[in-house]
This record gives structure tokens, C-alpha cells and sequence, in this order.
């Protein structure tokens, strides 16, 4: 279990120093294009991850409260796990989950009570004299990786029509979850696989007395 910490702690400082970089560095939407295929682009997702929104106030309130949740439920599983003899690959699969769960929801909890809002010709700054630009629970995620890794016009019998691959925006958080679930996809037969008691032979009375 000590292991799996220091990876969640060690996810969650170099998300969280990212992510406070870019939000008090760049402006909305600004790029810093490191080559033509690997740009960090400032946008924030009210919604989940890698740009997927969910429905209006009620929805962010749900979509919180549903993370919060979801990170005690994960934190128990793997609690449960470490005390298992499994490969420490699924340990690190639940931890990483766990990371990125986190992570993400550390902006939507607390960004908005700390930052101003960002927007296309202004800088955000932290705590403002003025306070936050949103209410607890109501932060907006910061994302910045872009990796425009093919770009051109799909054939014609498939429409013809301007690709991007891939298109959408995240951060070091997703990026977490989705390691941690590939992770968890290779050692599915290990972390799932309950653990066997039916080769316990039970000793009945007749069986105590029998000597050998």
C-alpha cells in the first residue's frame, strides 16, 4: 500500500504543478507549440474528462459529487487489493485510476474558490481580492495536451471532410486514468479473480478422529 501512495502523490504534484503553471501562465486558449504534433493548449472542461461536458449546474453538482465517490469506493478497492498477493502491475493500474481521479477532482473542488477566471486576453491570477470565479465544487478542469498527430482531408468515400487525429485536449490526470485502465485491462485476471476457497478441504468431526 506504502508504494501505491507515492505513486498517487507523485501523479497528483505533477498534475497539480501543471496544472497551476498553465492556469497562471497562458491566457484561454493560448498554445505553446513544442513540435507540430505535441502542443500544450489552455482550455478548461466543466464536464468530464478529455473535454466531454455534462449537462448544466445540476449536472456539474451530480458529476462532482459522482467523482467524490467514486475516488472513496476506488480507495477501498485498493486498500482490499494490497492486502491480496497480486502482480504489482494491478496495484499500480488502481492506483493511477485513483490519481487521476483525484487530480481532476482538486479543480473542480477548489479552482474556482482560488483562481479568477481565465479568459482570452487576461491571465488568472490566485486568490483574487475580489475571490473566485465559482463556488465549491464548481471549478472548471484545466487541460492543455494537444497531439495533432495526423492532419488532412479524409478520402472521398469517406466523406472527404478535414481530420484531426487526435483531436481532443486533456491533462496529466486523464492521462493517468487511462494508463491506469489499460493497466487494469492486462491484469484484469489477477485484480478481479476472487480469491479461491473452494480447495479448502473442511474437516468434518469424522475426518479430526482419523489418524493417519
Amino acid at each position: 500500500m506504502r508504494k501505491a501512495l507515492w505513486i498517487i502523490l507523485g501523479v497528483l504534484i505533477l498534475d497539480q504543478a501543471l496544472k497551476i503553471w498553465v492556469k497562471t501562465s497562458f491566457t484561454l486558449g493560448e498554445d505553446l507549440v513544442i513540435t507540430d504534433w505535441f502542443i500544450l493548449h489552455f482550455t478548461e472542461n466543466p464536464g468530464m474528462a478529455f473535454g466531454v461536458e455534462f449537462g448544466g449546474t445540476w449536472g456539474k453538482l451530480l458529476l462532482s459529487v459522482f467523482r467524490i465517490a467514486t475516488v472513496v469506493l476506488i480507495f477501498l478497492w485498493l486498500k482490499k487489493l494490497s492486502k491480496r498477493d497480486i502482480p504489482f502491475g494491478g496495484i499500480v493500474a488502481v492506483a493511477l485510476i485513483l490519481a487521476g481521479a483525484l487530480g481532476n477532482i482538486i479543480d473542480s473542488a477548489l479552482y474556482g474558490i482560488i483562481f479568477e477566471a481565465s479568459t482570452y486576453d487576461h491571465i488568472s491570477q490566485a486568490f483574487p481580492a475580489d475571490g473566485g470565479y465559482a463556488p465549491f465544487l464548481f471549478g472548471k478542469v484545466v487541460d492543455m495536451f494537444y497531439f495533432p498527430i495526423f492532419k488532412g482531408y479524409l478520402p472521398e468515400w469517406l466523406g472527404g471532410d478535414y481530420f484531426v487525429f487526435f483531436r481532443p485536449v486533456f491533462n496529466l490526470a486523464d492521462a493517468a486514468i487511462s494508463t491506469g485502465v489499460g493497466l487494469l485491462i492486462l491484469h484484469q485476471k489477477s485484480v478481479f479473480k476472487e480469491e479461491d476457497t473452494s480447495s479448502k478441504e473442511e474437516i468434518s468431526p469424522e475426518n479430526q478422529n482419523k489418524q493417519p
